[in-house]
């Protein structure tokens, strides 16, 4: 760190350094709420762009879900422009059918910004997810009885289907550095009043349960939480790993859908085979099974007392001879 230099101002800038050299010469697509975590993640890349030849664009996704969004929307940009930055702002509509309104909002947010890198030839999209965000994810997932994967959190990087790289630099990075870093800035953040609001469950762990873990346990909570999503997701690609080395042999083409041999199935540790018949369904179907869907799948392998095919999300299992058969529906 350079004399002078605020220490959480470094602390962001490095953490988007270890994104920005693997990518030179690229452009880039940042999601920039105008709150702290986006705008110190803006700041950071503003400062280290030039330094990797990377061209950086600021997009704010307008939900159009509070009054005066359109406001919020347009003075986010202008920061990024002041910051020197190439800034748009994208009005989404949010239609929330069966999904939850922050998951509505999230959808819609992600597809703009992966319409906007499309078409701003970006090969990344970075996202301003903290480790406190990373410690909330962790404890939805606990409350939700989520499996290893789930309680992974969110991946540093990931690469969607699209071959759209999404990264989050601040995932070891705390809410309170990329507040300290604004300030250092003078950069004042908008405080989006649905951070507030307990009415969403995010909201309450946030203010509720992680302050009372803290109180309870003793400080360090969030760190710790963020250290199990990195460990599980670990143990998660290595079993896809295992997955991948295992499927080619035991999975065979079935009339209208996928067939997965009895015997391979019973052979394997319980672990290993609830991934397969999960894997199976989504790569084939495109849908993700529940705990109580996969237990009943299994059990035509490990309890078969001749029960009738089981009805799933866009498929049907169903044991036939030595095989599961997973079928579209007729």
């Amino acid at each position: 760190m350079r004399p002078g230099l605020d220490p959480a101002t470094a602390e962001v800038r490095r953490a988007v350094r270890a994104v920005l050299e693997p990518r030179r010469g690229q452009a880039v697509v940042i999601g920039l709420s105008g709150g702290a975590d986006s705008l110190a993640l803006t700041a950071a890349v503003a400062f280290e762009a030039d330094a990797f030849d990377v061209r950086a664009i600021t997009v704010t996704v307008d939900h159009g879900l509070q009054d005066g969004s359109d406001a919020v929307a347009a003075r986010a940009a202008d920061l990024a422009r002041g910051l020197g930055l190439a800034a748009e702002v994208a009005r989404v509509e949010v239609a929330a059918a069966g999904e939850g309104l922050e998951a509505a909002a999230r959808n819609a947010r992600r597809a703009a910004l992966a319409g906007a890198a499309a078409r701003l030839g970006a090969s990344a999209v970075l996202l301003a997810h903290t480790l406190d965000d990373q410690a909330e994810t962790v404890l939805l997932g606990l409350a939700r009885g989520s499996g290893a994967t789930s309680l992974g959190g969110m991946a540093p990087e990931r690469e969607d289907d699209a071959g759209l790289t999404w990264l989050r630099p601040l995932l070891g990075v705390s809410r309170a550095t990329t507040l300290a870093a604004c300030a250092a800035a003078e950069l004042e953040p908008w405080h989006d009043p649905h951070n507030e609001d307990p009415a969403f469950t995010r909201v309450r762990v946030r203010q509720r349960v992680l302050p009372m873990l803290e109180r309870e346990l003793g400080p360090g909570i969030a760190e710790a939480l963020a250290r199990t999503a990195e460990q599980l997701r670990a143990d998660a690609a290595a079993f896809a790993e295992m997955i991948d080395e295992t499927i080619e042999d035991i999975v065979e083409p079935a009339e209208a859908g996928i067939a997965v041999s009895v015997a391979a199935l019973a052979a394997n540790p319980a672990a290993l085979r609830t991934r397969i018949l999960r894997h199976v369904v989504a790569s084939e179907f495109h849908v993700s099974l529940t705990h109580r869907q996969t237990q009943e799948v299994e059990r035509l392998v490990t309890d078969w007392r001749g029960q009738g095919p089981i009805d799933l999300p866009a498929c049907r299992a169903a044991r036939v001879g030595g095989r599961i058969v997973f079928s579209a529906p007729t």
